[in-house]
């Protein structure tokens, strides 16, 4: 399977997905480890891919997303955004709902 479509398929397959560098129980990277933080606040359960141990999805992940850098949150298909929108978000009380609407979405 070509590295974009395994991209697109772990996208639609997974209604809160992270990509990550590490994992939730021991992130690699400061910003990783506050993104999982912000969602572990939701009280929802997430799917996560370490990049770090898939080298080609880190390697073709941002132009797939448009986006550059790590960690990338999608939910139900959609990029949400990084470490800064993430925690932005859970500040304002935003991303909680969006969580737990596609969890139960799942």
């Amino acid at each position: 399977m070509d590295i974009m479509d395994q991209i697109k398929e772990q996208v639609e397959q997974n209604q809160v997905l992270l990509y990550m560098k590490g994992s939730p129980n021991q992130p690699q990277c400061g910003f990783s480890a506050r993104v999982v933080q912000a969602l572990m606040a939701c009280g929802q359960r997430f799917a996560y891919v370490d990049i770090l141990s898939n080298p080609e999805i880190r390697a073709n992940l941002p132009t797939y997303a448009n986006w550059p850098t790590f960690p990338q949150l999608w939910v139900k298909g959609e990029l949400i955004g990084g470490c800064d929108i993430i925690t932005e978000m859970h500040e304002k009380g935003e991303l909680e709902p969006l969580v737990r609407e596609a969890s139960e979405a799942a």
